[in-house]
């Protein structure tokens, strides 16, 4: 009976924790006590843009943008109290991209996209390094994380701690992280918009986590993001933006485990505005099912809707002096939805893992009104991932 009361708890904080990797716009707090074996895993994910239509281009139907990435991970005791933890990414970009938005002499007159060409080609590596403390009330670490591309580079530096309350129940933790980013443009078919410039993220998170029953638990989380210097696409023709942006995001969550179904639920909700004017907000749910003792199977689904910039406009228009001017459909009102599924099935000492992702998006989804940009991008991700654990 012991044994299974052990398994039954063991299911039921897998089921209510295992969305870190489903859902990351939710900040989860670390576990307060140091991995008892060595992992090590690799993953692969490829991401791809559907074809713009060619009523959308000028000059037919355009390709974007294709992804693929690699990944390394490692996770292994130090001592009693300590951790380390090494990722090392590898990410291989090719395509096109819009390089702006103009109006059609012909056909209708509708906005068209003009698009790079498939000109794009990057390679980025990223290594990131994190050590952690455990104390018998809490956890404190330390990440450094250096990212090398074509045309970016960029260093960051973030420190966490969670302290645990007296009775266990409830969970106070806090982040802050700078990053330090120099850019350098590949010249290639089009000029940029700068040669070379820097700009700094500074970011500071709050948040507390409390278990409200045997099986359930909510979060809240509270963070500000100062950006400062180049924030201009300088592969956008005419882009120019602000040398500042501020940054708040409140977030909520909420888990439940069902002992009858062996699931649980987990819902999050999150809040961001910035005095760029775009305010958004973002839904995800998620069904996290065990099947037997080695598979997990968790469905899930994204709601996603943002207000447009101020300084946004979906047409570029030459005789416009304003100081500031983008045509980026990213900074566009606009609604999506993403949904897919993920599996994991546990083999001894082995973990194999894959997923499927899908991005739709369109104006008229949208809680925010404005104009519809016609470079909003649909696209598909999938992942395969292996690990192993020493024991």
């Amino acid at each position: 009976m012991a044994s299974s009361t052990h398994e039954e708890r063991n299911k039921t904080l897998a089921a209510l924790t295992s969305s870190a990797l489903l859902l990351p716009a939710y900040n989860v707090a670390v576990a307060d006590a140091p991995p008892d074996f060595t992992e090590i895993g690799m993953r692969y994910s490829k991401y791809t843009e559907d074809d713009l239509p060619a009523k959308k281009v000028f000059g037919g139907r355009s390709q974007r943008m294709d992804v693929d990435v690699a990944q390394f991970h490692l996770l292994a005791p130090v001592s009693d109290d300590w951790s380390v933890a090494v990722d090392v990414g590898w990410e291989d970009l090719s395509g096109a991209s819009p390089w702006f938005v103009g109006e059609s002499l012909a056909d209708d007159g509708d906005p068209k996209v003009a698009m790079s060409g498939a000109s794009i080609e990057d390679t980025r590596t990223e290594v990131s390094v994190t050590t952690r403390y455990y104390f018998d009330t809490g956890t404190a670490g330390i990440n450094y994380t250096y990212s090398d591309e074509d045309d970016y580079e960029s260093n960051a530096l973030s420190l966490d701690g969670s302290l645990n309350s007296d009775d266990g129940l409830t969970t106070y933790s806090a982040s802050v992280s700078a990053s330090d980013d120099d850019i350098t443009p590949t010249q290639g078919n089009y000029p940029t918009n700068t040669l070379a410039a820097t700009k700094d993220i500074r970011s500071a998170w709050i948040g507390v986590s409390r278990i409200i029953s045997k099986r359930a638990l909510m979060r809240f989380g509270l963070s500000y993001t100062y950006r400062d210097g180049y924030l201009t696409d300088p592969y956008k023709y005419k882009d120019n933006r602000p040398d500042e942006r501020k940054e708040w995001t409140a977030s909520v969550g909420y888990r439940q485990f069902f002992v009858e179904q062996n699931a649980a639920l987990h819902v999050d909700y999150r809040y961001f505005d910035d005095d760029w004017d775009i305010a958004s907000q973002t839904l995800d749910v998620a069904w996290i099912q065990n099947v037997g003792q080695d598979i997990t199977v968790a469905p899930f689904i994204r709601y996603y809707t943002q207000d447009r910039a101020k300084f946004f406009s979906v047409v570029v228009n030459d005789d416009d002096d304003n100081n500031y001017f983008s045509d980026d459909y990213r900074l566009s009102a606009f609604g999506a939805f993403s949904y897919g599924l993920r599996l994991n099935y546990e083999i001894g000492n082995w973990s194999i893992n894959a997923d499927a992702e899908r991005y739709q998006t369109d104006e008229s989804w949208g809680l925010y009104s404005g104009e519809e940009s016609p470079a909003l991008v649909d696209s598909w991700r999938y992942g395969v991932g292996l690990s192993y654990v020493f024991k």
